[in-house]
Parts: structure tokens; sequence; C-alpha cells
């Protein structure tokens, strides 16, 4: 199996990152912060990893117009032609819609993948083979495949995949599909051994996508074709710019994953973590003493177990008493946190302090 000119790729990166907030910011979101210290943003380490399987000129990314300056400082070798910049946030239905569309008029045979900007993958071998299967499965099918890796505990933050009856090599039907289910129900789907974590990478052709795409979503991009399809980049933009806000707040997981009909998931196994949560994070990376996690930080831990910690540049926390928390500062804000269940705290917890006191504190 090998990836041709007829691959390519979108890389989702106009999340506000909020569930790891305070240190991603509505400014400067995680996808645009080296938050390890490896010297890479998440974005950059995201378009590594694919530019090392696929052509770079079939590599687009998606992301807000206010975030576009910041892509084109850290992706500087990304041409504008190949930066999608929504005017607005509608979620990843809009964002791949217009991906599909832009690739479509370029290349009709073309298959596309859709990754988001927020996740580590420990082995890079076995996704290249994993992506290179997924892409011959949606060549020779018109179906949206998802790529499910095996849950390793309860986790009510992620998508959970049933899987159903076999399609080919480690492809299944997806029977059911739950979105972010409370704890009891995450812990019996892990324990049925048939449901999947769902990492939010699919793979479609694009002629089957836009086709889902011109039954789920309002005329925005048909209309453009039609008014003009001869277009530029310069027209499309300027015209996305006006009529992007016609679309609803639709994600990839709800308006296809979870009512399409041709859905089939590849059962995947390359080390994947989702680094979008601090949950997720503290899950994914190796613990130290005491099993706390601490990120790119100086610290002096006493009494202090099962937390995962990140603090700015310069200064040191001195830390005692703390069991299963999160410790975390950026600017003007520092959070303290239970770490059980605290994507939805820390969400909950921006919503109230925008409210309270005001935008320059998210």
């Amino acid at each position: 199996m090998s990836l041709t000119s007829n691959h390519y790729c979108v890389i989702l990166a106009g999340g506000r990152g909020r569930r790891l907030w305070p240190c991603s910011r509505e400014e400067k979101p995680k996808q645009f912060i080296d938050f390890f210290g490896t010297g890479r943003t998440q974005l950059q380490q995201t378009y590594d990893r694919l530019a090392r399987i696929l052509p770079k000129e079939n590599i687009y990314i998606n992301t807000l117009a206010s975030y576009y300056n910041m892509v084109r400082e850290q992706l500087p070798e990304v041409p504008p032609e190949r930066i999608l910049a929504e005017p607005v946030n509608r979620n990843t239905a809009p964002s791949v819609a217009w991906a599909c569309h832009r690739i479509h008029r370029i290349n009709p045979d073309a298959c596309l993948l859709a990754s988001p900007s927020d996740q580590a993958v420990l082995n890079e071998e076995e996704f290249q083979r994993n992506v290179a299967e997924g892409f011959a499965f949606v060549e020779a099918n018109n179906c949206l495949l998802t790529m499910g890796v095996k849950p390793t505990r309860p986790e009510p933050g992620y998508g959970y995949i049933q899987i159903g009856a076999t399609a080919a090599y480690d492809v299944f039907k997806v029977k059911s599909f739950t979105e972010k289910p409370d704890r009891d129900f995450a812990r019996m789907f892990v324990q049925s051994g048939e449901f999947y974590w769902n990492t939010g990478i699919f793979l479609a052709n694009v002629g089957y996508l836009w086709r889902c795409f011109s039954n789920l979503l309002p005329l925005v991009l048909r209309n453009l074709d039609r008014i003009n399809p001869h277009w530029g980049i310069e027209e499309e933009n300027s015209y996305i710019a006006e009529h992007f806000p016609s679309y609803p707040n639709l994600s990839m997981d709800y308006g296809i994953l979870e009512k399409g009909e041709n859905v089939y998931m590849l059962k995947c196994n390359f080390g994947w973590a989702d680094i979008g949560t601090w949950h997720a994070i503290y899950e994914a990376k190796k613990r130290g003493d005491d099993d706390n996690v601490v990120i790119d930080s100086d610290v002096m831990l006493d009494s202090t177990k099962n937390c995962i910690i990140k603090m700015p540049k310069g200064k040191l926390a001195v830390i005692n008493g703390l069991d299963g928390y999160i410790v975390a500062e950026e600017g003007n804000v520092l959070l303290i946190c239970k770490k059980e269940d605290s994507s939805g705290l820390v969400r909950k917890f921006v919503t109230e302090v925008q409210m309270k006191k005001g935008v320059d504190y998210v």
C-alpha cells in the first residue's frame, strides 16, 4: 500500500482550546503553543507527521481568520491558497466541507483525511500503515471511515463507536456512536469490548463526501459554484467571508458519524493520545514520583500525588497536600481544580469567568 498524489489531508486548527484553559487562551489556543517544551507547537507536530507520509502540496490547514497570521508564522511552507481561514467558528462539519469543496475542484478523484491538530501519535510507522489502509478502503468504497482505538479506561470525555459486521480486514460497520457518555455508560462500553474511542480522524473520497455535505448543509458552497465555477482563490475567500456564517454549528461526529448510513471504523493501534484536555494529558504522559505529571515546569512537591502541573517559565511552584488536582497558571489566571471530570468543569469555569470578569481572562 502506498500514498499517492490523489491523497490529501486537512488539519483542523480553528478550535479555541478552552478545555486546556488557562494555558490555552482565546488569543493563542493550544494548537499554537509549544505545550510540552519540545520546540514545536501542536500544529507544527501534526503537520510534520502528515508531511512525512503525504505530498506537502496536498496538505491544507483550516483555521479561523483571527489565527491566520499564526498559521503563516508557524508553517511558512504552507502557501496562502492552502490555508482555509473561516470568518467564524462553525465546528468541524462546515470546515471539512470547505476543504472537500476546494480539493474536489482541483482533483475530483481525491481522497481526503481530516485530522485534528491536538493529538499525539506514539507509533508513527503504525500510523502510516493505518492511513494507507484507510485511503485504500475509501478509494474502493463510498463511505466515511473513522479511525478508532481500543479504550484503556472509562473516559467520559470521548466519543464511543460500537462496531458491527466486519467489512474488510480491521474495518467494521459502525453500529452506533455515542458522544461523551457519562462515566457509568463509559464503563459499560469499555467492559463490553464492542466499543472503540473515536480519534476524530476521518477519511473519505471527496466525491462521496461532497454529496453528503450537499444533503446536510445549507447551499453556501453549491451556490458559489453556481455563481461562478471558475472563480479563483481570492474570489472564493471573499465569498466565504460573507456567507460562511450561514452554516450551523455542526460537528462531523454529530452530523455524519452519528447520523450517516455508510459509516465504517478502521481498528487502529498507533498509540493515540488526545492532548486536548488536562485529564487526557495526565493519562497520556509519563508520570513521575507519586504519579504526578509535571509539564515543562519548575516545581517542589511535598505530600502531593496524582496531579498534573503546568507553570509559566521563570516561576517556581511549591505544592503541599494535593491529591488528584490540576494546577495550571498562565498570564493573569491560576487554576486549581480537581482532575476527575475536569473537562466539563473547565468549560464551565471559562464561561463563568468570561461573564463575570470579561474576555481578558479567557
